[in-house]
């Protein structure tokens, strides 16, 4: 059974098609939440003529019901000539003190003061908060004179799911492989699954994090169109997206109305976005509101007035970067399109996860899904019950973080990882390999904060962090890297006096490699050396592993200094079957030629793999490759007699173990830079070990 199948059996009435949404939607400024709601209703099939029907109501509802501005005038006659009519409109509430009753006010309508139930607004507590929630509303008028109201709330209803059944949720995951779960939820928020690898699906699903964990403290910059603010601005009735420049204190905490305390935004939501939170001319922060938000993010209350109020939303900082990731590392920090008034280590310490927005290629049309997916609405319920579950102590059962983190570190890591957990493996049934990823994923959002903080602030230089952990599991210690420091070359400033063999380099394309020393077999002594003569590279049995997304890797910086002097070189990889990875073959073969430095004649060998149908067809493209390199002095025998192994083993007494064979790099466009050079290709995750025979 195909996932698309396993997500309507195990969720009958909970899932919609996700492109349905935008065909409906067109240009109105609704929420996906809300035309989702609808659409499972009437759409939840995979029969396209229920479909097609369910569109259609859907429309029509819409054309019906949803008010448009320029019409507000046109909808209110038609109230006053029926009586009365149903509508779909953004609700905010007030309390009128002066008539002691709860007044509306329709965001499209135009109708303001009109009265409104207590039990309305006891039942839905959003209502107050001064940013609206959308509802579905039955809107009675009254005619006739000395009238003192004349329209009516006769019903309301807000657009959401009113109860779920969690354990239901929880239940079905055991359907679902880990892929296909991830698949799903990528699919939930929107996104097509095949247009990401799993890194990239962490970073995406990462987004959903202030929604399921209480108080999480959330940032992610990188460049526009890539999604940032989507999660946050049409996912989830429990969550509210406003203009970074148009925060006040008195809106996101209390506002004061004489001797009234007014709760703000985050005594409501559950995840306050401030979108587009950048540098702007012209705009100055308030100093009361960097002070409260400190306060806030690191103890979840505030003081207002005269009181101490505690708030469990979360806060997520989205924005675009103005550079590339080297040259903010070359030439400021990674913080640095932010406001100036919050480039302070106090307010940044207290970041529990820095997302790297630049990872996420830039949304195109066959970026969003196609598929099914979990009603938005339903998602966002089942994310706002999960907030009540806390699994950070699971962590110590898998990692012992270094004495040096701060508190605040081991929060961050802590409370990154319950979330993840609890969107993942909801269920809490996962393999020690799975928890270490999470893991591994946490630490390194944190670490990218810390990193910065020592560009920052040099206080945090006085103690420096080492962010490393012990595997609880196996009593291995591994350190944390972030992917940008590997691919770049970064030293942290307060890495910078210390050597430290844990992170992972590879040599420069006409440079040497630095290696550590080669213990696996004695070296031959060098017998009437002239120090003239440049002495040769001291080759090393090393292991090395490369990151999911990460740069700036080549065939020539991973195998070069060890092809220098071989000349009899056999390939074994039994995936060298699609055009791809033809294509790969061809590339390491021109990286022999151009590394190779012994006066012996190349020959190459290749043991590879296929089906017995397309064995024909790669027998005559590499009789073709036998042809074209007999031409340039390169002797080339091939054989169809691997088996899972992949390797490459050298005359010169080396062998090359690959976890991937030679399919490390991830698809690329032909109009890309990645199809001149392989350093510009992001990387699948892959290992390789080096060992002396």
């Amino acid at each position: 059974m195909d996932l698309q199948h396993k997500i309507m059996n195990a969720f009958v009435g909970k899932v919609v098609r996700k492109d349905l949404a935008f065909l409906v939607k067109g240009g109105l400024p609704v929420p996906t939440y809300v035309l989702e709601y609808l659409l499972g209703q009437y759409c939840a099939s995979d029969d396209e003529e229920v479909i097609n029907e369910g569109l259609e109501r859907v429309r029509l509802i819409i054309k019906n019901n949803y008010v448009h501005r320029a019409e507000a005038e046109s909808v209110k006659g038609l109230i006053r000539e029926n009586g009365q009519h149903r509508i779909i409109d953004k609700v905010t509430v007030i309390l009128n003190e002066k008539n002691d009753e709860y007044n509306a006010t329709f965001a499209n309508l135009g109708l303001t003061g009109v009265p409104i139930g207590t039990d309305y607004v006891r039942k839905n507590p959003k209502l107050l908060s001064g940013n609206g929630v959308w509802c579905i509303v039955t809107i009675g008028y009254v005619a006739g004179q000395d009238v003192k109201v004349r329209w009516l709330i006769q019903k309301l209803k807000p657009i959401q799911i009113s109860n779920i059944d969690l354990d239901e949720y929880i239940e079905q995951r055991q359907n679902f492989t880990t892929e296909e779960w991830i698949d799903f939820l990528v699919h939930t928020v929107g996104l097509n699954p095949d247009n990401l690898n799993r890194r990239e699906k962490f970073i995406v699903l990462s987004r959903l994090l202030p929604h399921v964990e209480n108080n999480f403290n959330f940032m992610e910059l990188g460049p526009k169109g890539t999604g940032k603010s989507h999660v946050f601005q049409e996912l989830s009735p429990y969550g509210v997206l406003v203009s970074g420049g148009d925060v006040t204190s008195a809106r996101l905490f209390v506002k004061m109305s004489g001797n009234k305390e007014i709760l703000g935004l985050v005594g409501y939501w559950d995840v306050v976005a401030w979108d587009e939170f950048e540098q702007q001319k012209g705009r100055a922060t308030d100093a009361v509101l960097i002070d409260t938000m400190q306060n806030y993010l690191a103890n979840k209350s505030f003081n207002r007035g005269k009181a101490t109020h505690e708030a469990s939303a979360s806060m997520s900082f989205v924005g675009n970067t103005k550079h590339t990731v080297p040259y903010m590392l070359k030439n400021s920090h990674l913080f640095e399109s932010i406001p100036t008034s919050f480039i302070k280590g106090a307010f940044l310490d207290r970041i529990h996860l820095y997302n790297p927005g630049w990872e996420i290629k830039m949304l195109k049309k066959n970026s969003f899904s196609k598929g099914y997916g979990l009603i938005t609405d339903y998602i966002a319920a089942v994310l706002h019950a999960m907030r009540n579950t806390d699994l950070t102590s699971l962590l110590k059962n898998y990692a012992q973080f270094d004495g040096s983190l701060s508190e605040r570190d081991h929060l961050a890591i802590r409370k990154t990882f319950s979330g993840l957990i609890k969107l993942i493996y909801p269920d809490q049934n996962f393999t020690d390999e799975e928890a270490y990823e999470i893991i591994d994923f946490a630490a390194e959002s944190r670490k990218r904060v810390k990193d910065q903080l020592y560009v920052i602030d040099e206080t945090f230089q006085a103690e420096p962090a080492k962010f490393e952990y012990l595997n609880v599991k196996t009593g291995v210690k591994r350190a944390v890297l972030t992917l940008e420091q590997i691919e770049n070359d970064f030293l942290p400033q307060h890495e910078r006096q210390v050597e430290s063999e844990d992170i992972p380099s590879l040599p420069q394309e006409g440079k040497p490699a630095t290696e550590s020393k080669d213990t696996s077999a004695p070296q031959p002594k060098e017998e009437g050396h002239d120090p003239a003569t440049p002495k040769a590279k001291q080759l090393a049995s090393k292991y090395i592993e490369v990151r999911a997304n990460q740069s700036n890797v080549s065939y020539k910086k991973l195998f070069g200094d060890y092809l220098a002097s071989a000349s009899h070189i056999v390939i074994t990889d039994p995936y060298i079957r699609m055009a791809f990875q033809v294509d790969n073959l061809l590339e390491f073969i021109q990286t022999c030629r151009e590394c190779c430095e012994n006066d012996e004649e190349l020959y190459i060998e290749l043991h590879t793999q296929n089906t017995d149908e397309k064995i024909p067809e790669m027998i005559d493209i590499f009789d073709d490759l036998t042809s074209e390199l007999a031409a340039l002095g390169i002797q080339f025998k091939y054989f169809f007699d691997a088996d899972h192994d992949r390797n490459i083993c050298l005359d010169n007494g080396w062998k090359i173990i690959l976890s991937r064979g030679l399919d490390i790099f991830d698809k690329f466009g032909r109009f890309s830079l990645g199809n001149v050079r392989q350093v510009n290709r992001r990387c699948r995750e892959f290992s390789v070990t080096y060992v002396r025979e």
